[in-house]
């Protein structure tokens, strides 16, 4: 729906009063602190027309009004103006993000620190889907008698490590043969398309006794079978209890116990489509959990590339600084970027 000139200024002065204040705001409030050329009479009436149309709420102990959750959409849709990072705050960013890592995982869980840190909100991130993935290398390695270090690495920059038992009669020299002869089985294969290899498969290419390899083949096929699930970073849970909306403890626990569950925050992440251009934004009845219905979720990809390889987001309250918080995730969602390009341009290092 369009609102006329009048009502955009009067609605926009609402959400912006009640995202500073938390307060109901009425029309004397408007008429003092914004310069809108019009009487608080006029202001009331065209509050009222607003709270008929649905952009408007009335709490039962005000005579103020507060936005709904259509008065929010139409204020980030419509009226909100994407607040330019200062300098200040880049260079804050780019200093919390020079933190040294090796791996794509490390990187996603100081993005998420990051997040949470800036936006004074609760913030999640996800890391790559591996089961699309390619396994780029996977090494085997002796730490002591009876015990190996796996790692795996794939061509989304994510790197597993797996502490597997084998018999104490394998030296190194046969690992460095069951590695090698992986390589070159798996390299370039999807995660997903990875099966265990038998010992007809495994032909005459390891001069050593089936029977005492097979079952380290087996282990380490199957270390990599499981870094096909990503895993989920939340931080800051306890920023909510900053803003008045979570003061009821029934509310809070519920939002808390919602975290909890790294499933539900999978689903949080991915319920928000795969646009790698812009800050995706769910206000209130438009979440798909009934418990975070009262909530705002933002959401922003990150890529490889042009392709689309996970997501990251901040949730909080509806009454959430929204221009200052999409700057934020579009700054840090850049900053992945560029350090995932650097990452894969320098080459992984395999740390055993």
């Amino acid at each position: 729906m369009i609102l006329d000139n009048r009502k955009r200024r009067i609605l926009q002065a609402i959400v912006d009063d009640y995202i500073d204040t938390a307060e109901p705001v009425g029309s004397r409030t408007i008429a003092r602190k914004h310069e809108l050329g019009l009487s608080s009479a006029t202001i009331r009436n065209e509050m009222a027309d607003l709270e008929e149309m649905g952009y408007l709420e009335q709490p039962h102990t005000s005579a103020g009004r507060i936005p709904s959750d259509k008065g929010y959409r139409y204020y980030v849709d419509e009226l909100m103006q994407v607040k330019e990072l200062t300098e200040e705050e880049i260079r804050n960013i780019e200093q919390a993000m020079e933190v040294r890592v090796s791996e794509i995982g490390q990187l996603i869980k100081l993005a998420s620190t990051v997040m949470s840190r800036f936006t004074k909100y609760t913030s999640m991130a996800v890391t790559p889907n591996m089961k699309k993935s390619l396994l780029k290398a996977v090494q085997v390695v002796p730490v002591e008698t009876g015990k190996a270090l796996v790692v795996v690495v794939t061509n989304t920059g994510m790197v597993k490590n797996f502490l597997i038992k084998i018999s104490d009669s394998i030296v190194s020299e046969d690992l460095i043969k069951v590695s090698n002869m992986l390589n070159d089985k798996f390299a370039n294969f999807a995660i997903e398309d990875i099966k265990q290899p038998s010992i007809k498969d495994m032909g005459n290419e390891i001069e050593v006794p089936r029977d005492i390899l097979l079952p380290v083949i087996e282990k380490v096929v199957g270390c990599i079978k499981q870094i096909d699930a990503p895993e989920v970073f939340i931080d800051g849970v306890t920023n909510i209890f900053n803003y008045p909306e979570f003061r009821n403890v029934a509310k809070a626990r519920e939002f808390l116990s919602t975290l909890d569950e790294k499933e539900n925050l999978s689903k949080i992440l991915s319920s928000t489509g795969q646009n790698n251009n812009s800050v995706s934004v769910r206000i209130g009845t438009e979440n798909i959990l009934d418990e975070i219905k009262e909530c705002s979720l933002l959401t922003a990809t990150y890529s490889l590339g042009n392709v689309v390889i996970g997501s990251l987001g901040v949730i909080g309250p509806t009454r959430m600084e929204y221009p200052r918080v999409i700057s934020s995730i579009n700054y840090i969602r850049k900053k992945i970027n560029e350090e995932i390009s650097k990452l894969l341009e320098e080459g992984l290092e395999i740390d055993t």
